[in-house]
């Protein structure tokens, strides 16, 4: 629930119980306030406790939004070595170093500058990079993780032989055009939230939960709209589902299809933003993809605060979190 699309709300930046992840989110989920069935049994009634964790979506309920370079058409055309050093990272990137680095930053307060600095140091061979010349201006948003991946991305562009800074913008709304025209030449942005952005029709989805698809139906997009994408890297930041570590190990869950082998008494207390009882990629979704049932719904709010100190306190037993979130780090 994020706003990269127009049904996604905004992404906060502080974590811990004071705050959420960054802009992202694939899918539209929600819900409205109802959403109970009745209860016959108390197995998966909330646990307490202070970690939290994903259950994985292995049946991919979420259209994957994993980071991804964007590049304006021209500026890629005429410096040949800015994508392969942008695809460097993408090679490298992890979703659970993504919540690491928002942790880093939002919870222990070190500068974004710093923490991408030590995870291009660790991560980044600078010396096999192909050399590259010239100014680039890489685009980053207002939200924590944004403006890591963006510091990412230009120190790893200095390596490569670019003159690379790092400019704020706002929404998708302004950077992307800023992007097209060639104000800004490198944004990171999120695969499936960016090729249905890009698409633009609400009435249809060309995004899937298959990530080679969704790159395959952006190309054509991307190239439309005076872009080139480079490789997606297997970091997402989208939608998820948690649960405490307590309620996991008490269960012996790790998937939403092991939750729902777990819990058929319908016990389940599911949290999230008041719309999720109707949204098809929150409680209707996950009724219908894994065949959860749910004792009640509790309304708090797309991935941040209000949910997490919700799941931690006992109050709900799975809720609608982001997947890079810094409260997951362990």
């Amino acid at each position: 629930m994020r706003a990269r699309i127009r049904y996604i709300t905004p992404f906060a930046v502080a974590v811990a119980l004071t705050a959420a992840c960054g802009e992202s989110g694939s899918s539209g989920t929600g819900g409205g306030g109802g959403g109970e069935t009745a209860a016959s049994g108390d197995a998966c009634a909330p646990v307490p406790g202070d970690q939290l964790v994903v259950l994985e979506d292995d049946q991919k309920l979420q259209n994957p939004d994993n980071v991804i370079p964007a590049v304006n058409a021209a500026t890629a055309a005429a410096n040949p070595a800015l994508l392969p050093a942008l695809d460097a990272v993408s090679e490298a990137l992890t979703t659970d170093e993504l919540v690491e680095m928002n942790a880093a930053v939002d919870v222990q307060r070190q500068s974004a500058e710093d923490v991408a600095a030590a995870w291009v140091e660790e991560n980044i061979d600078t010396a096999t990079l192909e050399q590259g010349s010239g100014t680039v201006v890489v685009g980053g948003a207002n939200f924590t993780e944004s403006t890591i991946l963006a510091t990412i991305y230009a120190d790893v562009l200095d390596a490569a032989g670019f003159d690379a800074s790092v400019q704020e913008v706002g929404n998708r709304e302004l950077y992307l055009p800023a992007l097209q025209r060639g104000e800004i030449q490198v944004f990171p942005e999120y695969l499936s939230t960016a090729t249905e952005f890009i698409e633009g029709d609400d009435t249809t989805q060309v995004a899937s939960g298959d990530v080679d698809a969704t790159v395959e139906a952006l190309m054509p997009l991307a190239e439309e709209a005076g872009l080139v994408f480079g490789e997606p890297s297997e970091a997402a930041d989208q939608n998820a589902f948690a649960v405490t570590q307590a309620f996991a190990d008490e269960l012996g869950v790790s998937t939403l299809s092991e939750l729902a082998e777990a819990c058929g008494d319908g016990s389940l207390v599911l949290g999230g933003p008041g719309e999720c009882p109707e949204r098809p990629f929150c409680q209707p979704g996950l009724e219908e993809t894994y065949g959860l049932e749910f004792e009640s719904f509790r309304e708090l709010d797309a991935g941040g605060p209000l949910t997490k100190a919700a799941l931690q306190q006992g109050e709900v037993s799975l809720g609608l979190v982001f997947s890079s979130d810094g409260a997951l780090a362990q």
